[in-house]
Order: C-alpha cells, then structure tokens, then sequence
C-alpha cells in the first residue's frame, strides 16, 4: 500500500515552513498521542504516521530529498541513499514533546530548582467620600497578611537548627521520571513532592510556626489617595500584600476605590454636574445667584429670561485628572420654582402681570398659573 503524503499526513501544503510543520506536529501528536488515547490502534496507527511525517519534514536534508524524489528518497532499492527512518530518535523530538507533553506527565522539563516561592496577592476594598475622591487624602487600613515567622526569620527550622538538602531530589526541587514507549523515551520533570520543589527539608521545625516559616499578623498601613480617583480605581502598593518564602519577593496589595454618593453633586468623568432653584422672578428678570461648588459657593449672573432646564457651566470647577493636571469643569441645571403658596399680594400682582401679557381664564384657555406650572416642567 502506497505511503501518503507526508504534506498530506500533517494537513499542509507543499512548502510549508519549519513553523508551521513544527504547529501541525503538535497538534496531531497531541491528538493522538497513546496516552491519550489508550488501546486506541487507528491513533496508534495515526500518532506513528504522524512522528514519520514530521521526522522528514523537520529535517531540512531530509524536507529537501523529500521534495524532489518523494518517497524514494528514502526507499535503499532506489539509491537515493536516505538511510531510512530513526524510529523517533531525531532530533529536537523529546524536546518538542516535552513542551507538549510536560503538563500531561506533571511539570516542564526544566532540571533547574524551583526556589523559593514568592508571595501572593491581597485585594481589599475602601469606601471613600466624594470630596476625598475629587482632593486627594491619606487613609490608614488595616490588613491581615503573610508575614515571616519573628522567631525562625522564616526559616521554618527552630532557633540553633537549620534545613537539610532533600534526599530525595538532590536539592534540586525537581524529581525527573522517563517513560519508554514504542515510539521513544519521553522524559519529564515533577516538582519533588517531598520538600515540594523547595530543594530542602525542616528536620526540627520551629514551633512558633510549625516549620511553615510564617504567620498571620495584622498590619495598619497608610496609602496615599491621590486626586481624581474614582470607582473602580484600583490602587497598588508594592511589596505589602503576603510574604513569599525566605529570599522571595512579597506580593502586592491592591486597594479597590468605592467612591460614596453626595447629596448635591454627581461626576461624569472629571466634570461635575448640580441642580439649582431659582425663583420664578430671578429667571425672569435675571440677577446673581449663589452656586454651590467643590470648593465652596461662587457667585454667578444669571440671564433675564432664563428657561427651567437652562444648563450653564463653571470653568475648571470640576475634579482634577488623576493622570494630569487638567481640571474638568462643573455644568448646574437650572430648575425654576413655582410657589405652593401665594398671599394675597402676590396673587394681585401676578394677575396683573398676566392681564399685561394678555393671558385670561375665561375657561377656554389654561389660566395664567397653570401655564405657568406647565412651563416649569421638566
């Protein structure tokens, strides 16, 4: 029965690249890998054709014979000299399914130690005002972290001892196992379940700790908040989250803003946006108005004629850019009042006006206060 394509076998196209040979290979050799695939002989069959595939086509002096004279580069009645096939002992091939396989048989192939492990992460929340958010402040939290044991120094071996090397790795944290196959040796690295990749063992263990070289403890830290933080903002502090083990790296502590709602303003973005009322009298006739900022109150003209939902803006009396110096600014909504109770007086001169601006309430038309109330809608 005649051989397939190698190009075929891998699903390629003739020319295809050493990156692309070598991305097709792991592919199927995974999919049809033996172990994964156990007393499965049509992926016996597959995984075998494939490793033939990619033993020539990985090879440039092999890819180069192959391209010109096909199969019978490597048929010895032809001539050709190829030699035949390694049974998978060309090169870069426990290489390539250590990379692919590394995860399946329990680790990377690296014989290097695996150290000491550095410390991990601590994520806490903080609820600040709106004015803290828009200036800037300085805030104590209290955490709860990893430290290293006072008493070993985080050694994890009690006071006057000291670790041994693990017997069972040679100090190297790492346990490499081979496994023979009908298609090669495939070699791969554990970490060493002993001294767990650490490379060293606690014979006397501290007692304060119990030989884990580290303890809970409560810490109050002071974090600067800078101006312009918002929900969301998330704030990292380097090297105060939990202790890694001796001669590592501690984590960092991330501090997530929660900005509370106040009772006037809102933010959008770095602007600032209110909402005023102005006396039917003052929209009409125009005149100052005291507006209430971040900062304070300001005084502001307001125009004669002014309609409820007018919205005009305060330059630079927004929040400041929390990666700039750039200040947004601050938008007020007007919203005209209309009063609830009038005297006597007051009911005189508003008919007045309306007789003025030829309004009636002769039944046939919104009386002179209504249209008023109507206007003042939102």
């Amino acid at each position: 029965m005649a051989k397939k394509d190698y190009y075929e076998v891998l699903g390629l196209s003739k020319g295809a690249d050493e990156k692309e040979i070598k991305s097709a290979f792991r592919k199927l050799a995974k999919q049809y890998h033996p172990d994964l695939n156990p007393d499965n002989k049509e992926a016996e069959a597959k995984f075998k054709e494939v490793n033939e595939a990619y033993e020539v086509l990985s090879d440039p002096d092999k890819k180069a014979k192959y391209d010109k004279f096909g199969h019978a580069a490597f048929d010895p009645n032809q001539g050709f000299g190829g030699g035949g096939f390694s049974g998978g002992g060309f090169g870069g091939f426990e290489d390539i399914f250590g990379d692919i396989f590394g995860d399946m048989f329990g680790g990377g192939r690296s014989s290097q130690r695996t150290g000491p492990r550095p410390g991990s992460d601590l994520k806490i929340k903080l609820d600040i005002t709106f004015e803290e958010a828009a200036f800037g402040t300085k805030k104590e939290i209290k955490i709860n972290r990893v430290e290293k044991c006072s008493t070993c120094d985080g050694s994890g071996a009690k006071k006057g001892t000291s670790k041994k090397t693990c017997s069972t790795c040679g100090g190297t944290g790492t346990v490499r196992t081979v496994q023979r196959t009908p298609f090669g040796q495939f070699a791969s690295t554990q970490t060493c379940s002993t001294c767990r990749g650490t490379g060293e063992i606690v014979e006397n263990p501290c007692t304060a700790c119990n030989g884990t070289g580290k303890e809970k403890k409560s810490r109050n830290i002071t974090i600067n908040i800078p101006a312009g933080v918002d929900t969301n903002s998330v704030i990292p502090l380097r090297g105060e989250g939990n202790h890694g083990d001796k001669g590592a790296p501690a984590g960092d502590l991330y501090v997530y803003i929660s900005v509370k709602d106040h009772e006037i303003f809102e933010r959008d973005g770095d602007d600032v946006w209110c909402e005023i009322s102005i006396s039917f009298a003052k929209a009409a006739l125009g005149g100052s108005i005291e507006v209430p900022t971040l900062e304070g109150k300001v005084k502001y003209e307001v125009p004669s004629g002014t309609q409820t939902g007018t919205v005009f803006r305060l330059k630079n009396r927004g929040i400041k850019n929390v990666r700039g110096t750039n200040k947004g600014d601050q938008y007020v909504k007007v919203k005209i009042e209309v009063p609830k109770k009038l005297t006597d007086k007051q009911k005189q001169i508003l008919s007045q006006f309306a007789e003025e601006s030829g309004e009636t309430n002769d039944g046939e038309k919104k009386g002179f206060f209504d249209k008023i109330k109507d206007s003042f809608k939102e």
